[in-house]
């Protein structure tokens, strides 16, 4: 059949049959420039993972969950707040210092198990595994009973205690806990005998004293006021602040009542050592524009948690101030149980 030159030209159009050719040899179509191929989205560009070392319902989750919802807002992610219970927190302590250093992980710490479980064991964490955050939570540690239990005061604890020698069960979220250690340094002042019943985070606590299947639940004053509030049949016996909390005006201290033991637990944020410097300041600068929102303080007095907040300098002063005070304690008296 005969082309017209007409019908050539459109055929093979001589301006685009060479450069296409060139594209497909050396594969060209479509292909960006290696720096955008590989640049990084800001930070965040995914959801953060916020671990809590332990269970559901205790202090420390319910105050994580707040301010996941908080940070959100700040950040413009995704948190997503995820358990991981066990051994006082050593679980979630050593799944937080291991995780990789981006961002995109990060979790509470809360003292004294994260200073003393390393003085009872190896593990793969110190508080210095961490890129410190804020601290958020300072909660006294308290000794509650059930509202059916006949002991009103520590002197009749001590009175009971003393006429039935291990009878009295105390619950704790674990060896080394601020309750634990609560607990031995009362055996000590009063001279009574106690037996001591682990559980993976204070919900359990408050369950194990609702049912009386424990005498005493050594909770923190923050935690024990919202329990009562959900409706708890629970009362204090004692508060382990210095002075009496704000939160709890009407609890006498546990100095007040001739035992001086003086006991919290400080409850921060953290991330794995090594964070990218941009990446550490905006979850500090987060952290900090949280804890001086009038919203979030008020719902956090409203869940009774006792908000003290420390930037990471000042925070990283009380740790190493705390980890030296209870490296002298297991010199004196080690807690580690048999």
């Amino acid at each position: 059949m005969h082309r017209t030159p007409e019908l050539r030209r459109r055929r093979f159009p001589p301006r685009l049959a060479a450069p296409f050719a060139l594209a497909l040899a050396f594969g060209t179509i479509g292909a960006t420039t290696p720096g955008a191929a590989h640049a990084e989205a800001p930070y965040p560009s995914r959801p953060i993972e916020m671990l809590v070392a332990y269970a559901p319902g205790g202090g420390t989750d319910l105050v994580a969950r707040l301010l996941a919802r908080h940070l959100e807002k700040q950040l413009g992610a995704t948190i997503v707040v995820q358990n991981k219970p066990g051994a006082g927190g050593a679980i979630g302590f050593a799944e937080l210092a291991r995780a990789t250093p981006d961002g995109y992980t990060i979790g509470f710490i809360n003292t004294p198990n994260l200073l003393t479980i390393p003085l009872e064991r190896k593990t793969t964490f110190t508080w210095k595994s961490y890129d410190l955050i804020g601290n958020l939570v300072d909660d006294p540690g308290g000794f509650t009973v059930n509202n059916s239990n006949a002991i009103d005061s520590l002197a009749s604890l001590v009175t009971y205690a003393k006429a039935n020698p291990g009878h009295v069960t105390v619950g704790t979220t674990g060896v080394g806990s601020d309750d634990h250690l609560a607990m031995l340094l009362f055996e000590k002042a009063s001279g009574v005998k106690l037996t001591h019943v682990g559980y993976k985070g204070a919900g359990e606590v408050r369950a194990a004293l609702a049912s009386q299947q424990i005498t005493i639940g050594a909770i923190n004053v923050g935690e024990a006021l919202a329990f009562q509030k959900g409706g708890t049949p629970i009362r204090f016996l004692g508060q382990m602040g210095m002075t009496r909390a704000v939160l709890a005006p009407n609890v006498p201290t546990f100095r007040e009542q001739g035992f001086g033991i003086e006991l919290a637990s400080l409850r921060g944020l953290a991330a794995p050592k090594g964070l990218p410097e941009p990446v550490r300041k905006k979850l500090v600068d987060a952290m900090a524009r949280v804890a001086a929102d009038s919203q979030f303080r008020q719902q956090a007095d409203a869940m009774y948690a006792p908000l003290r907040y420390l930037a990471p300098a000042a925070y990283a002063s009380e740790l190493e101030r705390g980890d030296a005070g209870f490296r002298q304690l297991w010199k004196e008296m080690p807690w580690q149980e048999k």
